[in-house]
């Protein structure tokens, strides 16, 4: 299995950026699709992004689709979230996320193991 840690964190004025990391240990990264999630105050977590596990695929969602950028680098165990000219409703919880299915991953659901969060706020 593998362990996932999110940083990077914190409070920014709308129309700024933030990289957020996700470090794993335990069993090879590289073996894992990933991807991020989030969580906003009473709403249901939701799909952000999500890169497969070579980096050759990414996906997003429709809300940050050129405004959010999913990375990986394998040989640091690391995955990352590049965001840019945020808004106030990209404000919650941002989870990283790792799935092991392999053929039948499907980009916005069916994760096996998750980090703990990290929070995002963004002002107006």
């Amino acid at each position: 299995q593998v362990q996932l840690v999110e940083s990077g964190g914190g409070s920014v004025q709308a129309g700024g950026s933030l990289r957020l990391s996700c470090a794993a240990s335990g069993r090879s990264f590289s073996r894992y699709d990933m991807g991020w999630f989030r969580q906003a105050p009473g709403k249901e977590r939701e799909f952000v992004a999500a890169i497969s596990r070579t980096g050759g695929s990414t996906y997003y969602s429709d809300s940050v689709k050129g405004r959010l950028t999913i990375s990986r680098d394998n040989a640091k165990n690391t995955l990352y979230l590049q965001m840019n000219s945020l808004k106030p409703e990209d404000t919650a919880v941002y989870y990283c996320a790792a799935s092991q299915i392999g053929s039948g991953w499907i980009p916005n659901r069916g994760y096996d193991y998750w980090g703990q969060g990290t929070q995002v706020t963004v002002s107006s």
